[in-house]
């Protein structure tokens, strides 16, 4: 059934009349008769009880065109629904961010894209680097932005690279190895550690690294939030290590940052990704585009 002979039997039954609806339809009357009747015949029953008089709807007429209204009004809200995604007025973005990432770096992004597109929704979700990949896996996340120190299957996932940033060691200002210029793994060997969760990327890695070093570390607490990891290295808790990026904008007097020998540093390398082979709504395929120029 062709949408347009509904919008045809609903104007005629608004005048009643071929002659008048067919001058609104900007059609000739042979056209919309035919038109009705390809109707009829389709539906099975007469839509009009034509006299020589008048035209009046059949009760089948009057059942047709109370839900041929509906159809027609939802038809014209999907078109409308459809504009306005296709020229961005609306849509939904469903982003994962490591909380590892500068949020300085990313807020730009979001910035610009809001300005561009102020209806378009932006879901942020902060987590980790292997729950980021496993909501792309199954569909919950559109985009990601994540530490690349985790290994991506590429034949799955479109990706691109962002930035290199190495880890720094944060200690209290009276710590002893606040005295020291640069950081051996070594060093670190009877220290409690502040880590990111098991779910970061950067936790293998740094598990990683101490072991070929001959020891594992002393774990004393496990955080999602940077802002917490810094505070309890602040009381003097424990160490932790964290992004160059994060790192210089530690504002506490209490705290020193500082780098690990040249041979022995872990860059937090981050990258966007989506998954491949899979539909682009318009929103989220603009902003990856924007992603693109702006990162």
């Amino acid at each position: 059934m062709d949408i347009r002979h509904l919008e045809y039997f609903s104007e005629v039954a608004k005048h009643l009349n071929f002659t008048k609806a067919a001058a609104v339809l900007h059609i000739s009357q042979p056209s919309l008769s035919k038109a009705i009747k390809n109707l009829e015949e389709e539906l099975g029953v007469p839509l009009f009880y034509r006299s020589s008089k008048q035209m009046e709807l059949t009760d089948a007429g009057k059942a047709v065109l109370v839900n041929a209204r509906k159809v027609i009004d939802g038809f014209k809200n999907l078109t409308s629904e459809l504009t306005d995604v296709i020229e961005l007025k609306k849509g939904e973005i469903r982003i994962g961010i490591s909380p590892t990432i500068d949020a300085t770096f990313f807020s730009k992004l979001i910035g610009d894209f809001k300005e561009a597109y102020p209806l378009v929704k932006l879901i942020l979700t902060e987590v980790g680097t292997k729950t980021i990949k496993q909501g792309i896996d199954d569909g919950s996340l559109d985009v990601g932005f994540i530490s690349k120190n985790f290994p991506i299957q590429k034949e799955f996932l479109n990706m691109i690279d962002l930035y290199k940033d190495p880890l720094m060691l944060i200690v209290h200002k009276n710590h002893p190895l606040a005295l020291k210029e640069e950081i051996d793994f070594s060093d670190l060997k009877t220290e409690p550690f502040i880590l990111y969760q098991k779910t970061f990327s950067l936790f293998d890695r740094i598990i990683e690294r101490c072991t070929k070093k001959d020891f594992y570390p002393n774990i004393i607490c496990e955080s999602s939030q940077k802002d917490f990891m810094i505070e309890l290295v602040e009381t003097n808790l424990g160490i932790a290590l964290l992004p160059k990026r994060i790192c210089k904008k530690i504002h506490s007097k209490d705290i020193i940052a500082i780098p690990f020998k040249k041979s022995q540093e872990i860059n937090l390398e981050l990258a966007m990704i989506w998954k491949k082979d899979k539909y682009i709504p318009f929103a989220v395929s603009e902003f990856i585009s924007m992603s693109e120029k702006v990162l």
